[in-house]
């Protein structure tokens, strides 16, 4: 069974009033009969408190006579989803392979708490993991040496962040990741890497701030005008049709503040990842756009360099223990859910995510 140790960090019904919980199954994805699921609660070190669904093995005489505890795993993203997107399917997949695992709500998104709404920072962010950490190492059924974490798409870079940053994170995987900082500073591709633009960009962003600091910047559009890139394409097929729509998802809806990343567009928070000990597997689609962002990140935790970094370290300690594993025919969203052959989560499914490769992963380098 598992429990926490302390009042603070369960679930309890002032703090399911306060965040107004939802309890009915509202995922994007059928609930699987190998798995036990619940609501939970835990607070950051900023004070805020995230909702998560808890995913554990489903109740077997397996796990009932098992003496050991559980190796636990942390997710969430992408960056303006919500946890009944694919964190949650994340989440469950490594529940049903045998791991305690958690998908939360980062700080003011989706039903966890903070305001205004729909705001990032790369703090806070980060911090949003190490509290998760704080949660699952409480938990009476885990085994608090044995955590991992799973970023998605920009909660990747935010992933590889926080295990730079928290020696208790044994094992991270950053899932078609995102650089936030570097696409914030220098947009799509380093297209506008250069002074100018990014002073252009902060004068507005300043501006902004005076002008309606709680503007919304809009989600995934509406209609995509053909001759828009695939990626465009990608995402919508993803976030505005039953596949992967949510209501409480700000990529489904009318996405961030305006203002609400501008603390990304001038930080570089991936610095010290050349220096992380742990295990890290850093997984993309062959076919991605955003494919750079993981390759060049994997290169500097391994090597000290890569292209469109600025900064040069050491190499790492431990390369051994990094894995880039390349999808192939994988798009970036194809690596949220697998993936259809039919747009709309229509068709047989593609399959493109290696759940199996993944649990091998955690169950090599959390024991």
């Amino acid at each position: 069974m598992l429990t926490a140790c302390t009042n603070k960090q369960t679930t309890n019904e002032n703090m399911e009033q306060e965040l107004q919980l939802t309890q009915e199954w509202d995922k994007v994805f059928p609930l699987s009969d190998k798995v036990d699921h619940k609501k939970v609660t835990f607070k950051t070190q900023y004070g805020l408190t995230l909702a998560a669904d808890l995913y554990t093995p489903a109740a077997s005489e397996k796990f009932k006579v098992k003496s050991e505890k559980l190796p636990a795993i942390a997710v969430s993203g992408p960056f303006g989803a919500v946890k009944e997107q694919c964190s949650g399917l994340y989440a469950m997949k490594m529940a049903e392979r045998g791991f305690v695992a958690l998908a939360f709500d980062p700080s003011y998104t989706g039903e966890s708490s903070g305001e205004p709404r729909r705001t990032a920072s790369p703090d806070i962010n980060t911090e949003d993991f190490m509290a998760a950490v704080d949660f699952l190492s409480q938990l009476e059924g885990v085994d608090p040496e044995r955590i991992g974490i799973i970023g998605i798409c920009g909660w990747g870079g935010i992933a590889l962040n926080a295990a730079a940053a928290d020696t208790r994170i044994k094992a991270t995987v950053a899932s078609t990741m995102y650089d936030m900082t570097r696409v914030s500073g220098n947009d799509y591709n380093d297209a506008f890497d250069d002074e100018q633009w990014r002073h252009r960009n902060r004068e507005n962003l300043s501006k902004q701030r005076l002008a309606d600091p709680n503007a919304m910047a809009g989600g995934v559009l509406d209609t995509v005008p053909p001759q828009a890139p695939n990626f465009v394409h990608d995402y919508y097929d993803y976030y505005k049709t039953a596949r992967g729509y949510h209501k409480r998802s700000g990529n489904s809806n009318d996405g961030w503040r305006v203002i609400g990343t501008q603390a990304y567009a001038n930080s570089r928070f991936l610095y010290y990842i050349n220096e992380i000990r742990s295990a890290v597997l850093v997984m993309h689609g062959a076919d991605a756009h955003s494919r750079y962002f993981g390759e060049a990140a994997y290169h500097y935790m391994v090597e000290g360099q890569a292209e469109g970094y600025r900064f040069v370290g050491q190499p790492n300690p431990n390369p051994e223990n990094k894995q880039l594993l390349i999808i192939p025919d994988a798009t970036h969203c194809d690596l949220y859910d697998g993936g259809y052959e039919e747009k709309a989560g229509k068709g047989q499914p593609k399959n493109m995510i290696p759940w199996d490769t993944l649990a091998e992963f955690f169950q090599k380098n959390l024991k």
